[in-house]
């Protein structure tokens, strides 16, 4: 019964590619994770986070990778280890089969991913039938920050699959904050970080500056300087990342994380385009 509800979650993608399909049982790998996770009281000590949260959370049409999480409380001696035991258990159940490989023995690519270094990180891997006939292994990197940024507000949200849950969530106004802190800092582009970008400014989200300005100090360029994060400078700073960026590059980046259906949506994406998306910010920051 219980794989049964993996294959009828499944066939409720209706992917019309192979790409769809992986992305399809990433998002049902990571949703039976976080069930796990819940089950076993993760959640009275951490918030859900990133791209993954905002897609499974709230709604975000694209899909996501990675699964990430930030302490309500820093500290340096979390474990992942007991979690990660009982995560094998509940991937039985469905009868998936999961190996978790540390995040220091990552190759350098997957490490450069990994934005700080009081973070702490488990990689796992799970096999899924492609409807090509062959398997693939699919890897999905779980990541916790030990020392968050102050300043982060959360609520509670519930899933219903595989069945119904709590989850911790940071709040819409936190979220966009994580995003902007990414947007500024990281080493290199991600597409999926624009598209997040245009869905926040949308939807009119506001946001969390003191999330922003404690991220802000604690890690990339402005680490550990006194700088004074309001509307005018978040908006100076965001129209010098966007002149900067190569949009043709960010558009191949992100189109893989897309239903073909909307995959036209990132298009028309240029230097203009953004600098429109921050005019509209102006309106409500």
């Amino acid at each position: 019964m219980s794989i049964k509800i993996v294959q009828d979650k499944f066939d409720s993608y209706k992917c019309a590619s192979l790409q769809e399909e992986e992305n399809a049982f990433k998002e049902i790998v990571q949703e039976i994770a976080l069930s796990g996770l819940s089950r076993s009281d993760f959640f009275k000590r951490a918030i859900f986070q990133g791209g993954t949260c905002l897609r499974i959370l709230y709604g975000l049409e694209r899909f996501s990778e990675d699964v990430d999480f930030i302490l309500k409380e820093p500290d340096t001696h979390f474990r992942w280890e007991p979690y990660i035991q009982n995560l094998q258990i509940e991937f039985q159940t469905y009868g998936i089969v999961m190996t978790v490989k540390d995040r220091s023995k990552a190759d350098g690519t997957v490490k450069k991913a990994f934005l700080k270094s009081d973070s702490i990180g488990k990689l796992l891997t799970v096999k899924y039938p492609k409807s090509d006939g062959r398997t693939k292994n699919v890897m999905i990197k779980f990541e916790l920050d030990t020392n968050p940024p102050k300043g982060s507000s959360f609520e509670t949200k519930y899933l219903d699959f595989p069945f119904p849950f709590p989850v911790t969530v940071q709040d819409l106004p936190s979220l966009f904050a994580g995003k902007s802190h990414a947007l500024l800092c990281r080493e290199y582009t991600k597409g999926r970080d624009w598209y997040d970008f245009v869905w926040y400014v949308s939807r009119k989200t506001i946001l969390n500056y003191e999330f922003l300005s404690s991220a802000l100090v604690q890690t990339g360029p402005w680490k550990g300087k006194k700088i004074s994060v309001d509307k005018n400078w978040y908006l100076k700073e965001m129209t010098k990342k966007v002149k900067s960026i190569d949009w043709e590059d960010v558009k191949q980046d992100v189109a893989r994380f897309l239903n073909m259906r909307d995959a036209a949506s990132v298009d028309f994406w240029s230097r203009d385009f953004f600098l429109e998306r921050i005019n509209k910010l102006k309106e409500y920051l």
